[in-house]
């Protein structure tokens, strides 16, 4: 997920030792409800060598939360979670819904893997906060894509594109995408449509929810078996500390959940590289220490302590060390010397004049709250329509003159400019943008409008589909028909003027060379197509008379295979003649509308002179 890596946060207690305590009791319970194998159960699992390969994520960086340590009931006990602890178990609905659903389809499916739907969650919270606290649509759709960072090496897996940016919206390097955080290449296998929409989207819960199910349960995993366990979310991200924060999830959500209106879900203290909430807290003034303090023993707010140790903040104390910053009153407090010093602070404390109070704690500064990430443009795009244009077509080997104009728009209606857009030549086509490509990003400019790329005809013509989609987002697409029609002449000349005669039964001497152009320049590559007619006006095949032969050497008197060379010229297949004489029509056309008719004249040879 796209947040701070590797810093361990927590509401009330954020420090390394509370943290371990939380683990520590996960792996004492033995893992409620997951049976132990007979070679070694948690220990051996947990500290196993994570295996080796890819993961579902690319191994990107995800929330490091941790559940509330008082909050978990004992297995099948009833009291309702503590006040933090209700915030913490609340699900949003709609995200809720989509990992029961899931568990569901898997156990019909792959019964032996036993996916419990609380596993789903857990990397759901740790990926991504429950999809931004329940923040989809009434699909299950996030209103804007969920994207990991750029996955290019610089302190993450190096991934280079796989998707031409279809789901990330990057060309160059993936990203891990949706509340699930698949990277494109796996979403490319695992892949699922669980709302029966017609699309695989990674930014739907259903469909991502029923992906990391399946993809959880790859290779015959019984998840009801800690090592198989332990495995498949190794699978999901090869880390070690990962592997502790899904199970603290697991575990605490296993003890009791409830459902809570989409888009009311408990967020992470930090997301996308924003600054922790916790502000140091300044330490009281010390005073002169009237007895050695014991600063190993935290105190109990409750009860009233000798002044050399720590009290609550109402009372003036006489503190051995400085607090560590964001530790609460009656924690014990870490030093915050560095290198770990327990020694007085420098310069030491000044003793107060007779008479004078001690003073008291500090009161805390109130932290400004952090402003949120501004979102990329093509997140807050809504739509997209068409922004005017023609419909383009060209004639093959030519660049299509007339090219879609797209314009995005938010859930208001406004130009969005800057966003993303995807186009791509889809169907039988040879055509391609500029630099041969087959599909290309666009930024929409003024106005939200984004225009295609240069886009030349190859020689296949017929009809095909520019397709627009906004990088990275599921949102309706647009289809542009685009026609690609045959090279064209609109005349046809030949370059002898040899009588085209032959005598009955023989071939003709003269070969038919013809010339193309249109609009006056050569033609060239333009299909051309011979017939033997009986009549100028009637282009109906004559059945006698002069002819070609096909590669059989069987007669026919019609050719279509014909096409003129780069200068635009065209030389006739060998003509022959049957037994009969007369004057023939041969009747060449082309595509643009040229039509050129020849006589061939076929005659006895005269009589030498007596």
């Amino acid at each position: 997920m796209a947040a701070q890596f590797g810093r361990r946060l927590r509401k009330g207690a954020t420090t390394t030792a509370v943290a371990a305590v939380a683990v520590a009791a996960l792996s004492a319970s033995q893992a409620p409800g997951v049976a132990p194998t007979a070679t070694g159960g948690d220990a051996r699992a947990s500290e196993a060598t994570p295996p080796t390969g890819s993961s579902a994520t690319g191994n990107s960086p995800y929330y490091t939360d941790l559940p509330p340590l008082n909050s978990p009931n004992k297995p099948g006990a009833s009291p309702p979670l503590p006040a933090m602890g209700e915030a913490e178990a609340g699900i949003p609905a709609t995200v809720l819904g989509a990992y029961k659903q899931a568990e569901q389809t898997v156990a019909a499916s792959n019964p032996g893997c036993r996916l419990p739907w609380q596993l789903l969650a857990a990397i759901g919270k740790v990926e991504s906060g429950q999809a931004r606290g329940g923040r989809v649509d009434a699909d299950g759709t996030t209103f804007s894509p969920i994207l990991g960072p750029v996955l290019n090496g610089v302190g993450f897996a190096d991934i280079s594109d796989t998707d031409g940016g279809a789901y990330d919206g990057d060309r160059t390097h993936d990203r891990a995408v949706g509340p699930m955080q698949f990277i494109p290449s796996t979403w490319a296998t695992w892949g699922q449509d669980a709302n029966g929409d017609g699309r695989k989207d990674p930014n739907n819960i259903h469909d991502a929810a029923l992906a990391a199910a399946k993809y959880l349960c790859a290779g015959g995993r019984d998840l009801s078996v800690k090592e198989d366990l332990d495995r498949a979310i190794l699978s999901y991200n090869r880390s070690r500390e990962y592997l502790r924060t899904v199970l603290s999830w697991f575990e605490y959500y296993k003890r009791g959940t409830h459902e809570v209106p989409d888009g009311s879900g408990v967020l992470p203290v930090e997301s996308s590289g924003s600054g922790s909430t916790t502000t140091p807290v300044t330490p009281a003034k010390p005073v002169t220490p009237t007895m050695p303090a014991a600063p190993a023993t935290p105190t109990t707010p409750a009860v009233p302590v000798t002044p050399a140790k720590p009290t609550t903040p109402a009372v003036p104390v006489t503190p051995a060390k400085p607090t560590t910053p964001g530790t609460a009153p009656g924690q014990s407090p870490s030093p915050s010397v560095p290198g770990g010093s327990t020694g007085s602070p420098k310069p030491p404390p000044a003793k107060p004049e007779p008479g004078a109070p001690s003073p008291g704690p500090t009161t805390p500064t109130t932290p400004a709250k952090p402003s949120p990430p501004t979102p990329p443009p093509s997140a807050t795009v809504f739509g997209i329509e068409n922004a005017g244009g023609g419909r383009p077509t060209a004639t093959a080997g030519e660049d299509f003159a007339e090219l879609p104009k797209v314009r995005a728009k938010s859930r208001s209606g406004q130009s969005v400019v800057g966003a993303d857009l995807v186009f791509e030549l889809v169907g039988e086509t040879d055509a391609r943008f500029s630099g041969d490509r087959t599909s290309a990003v666009v930024r929409t400019g003024e106005g939200g409008v984004a225009v295609a790329p240069a886009l030349k005809a190859g020689e296949q013509t017929g009809d095909f589909t520019i397709r627009v989609t906004v990088a990275g987002r599921a949102l309706p697409r647009l289809d542009y028909t685009a026609t690609v029609t045959p090279r064209q002449a609109d005349a046809l000349a030949r370059t002898g003027d040899e009588e085209l005669t032959a005598s009955p039964s023989s071939e003709f001497a003269h070969a038919v060379e013809v010339k193309a152009t249109f609009k006056g320049a050569t033609a060239a590559g333009v299909a051309v197509t011979a017939t033997m007619v009986s009549a100028a006006d009637d282009p109906d095949e004559n059945t006698e008379g002069p002819y070609f032969k096909d590669a059989e050497g069987d007669p026919v008197r019609t050719l279509t295979e014909l096409r003129t060379d780069a200068d635009g010229m065209l030389v006739l297949p060998q003509i022959f003649s049957d037994d009969r004489s007369g004057t023939f029509l041969l009747r060449l056309t082309t595509e643009g509308g040229a039509v050129l008719i020849l006589e061939l004249q076929v005659a006895a040879p005269a009589a030498p002179a007596a």
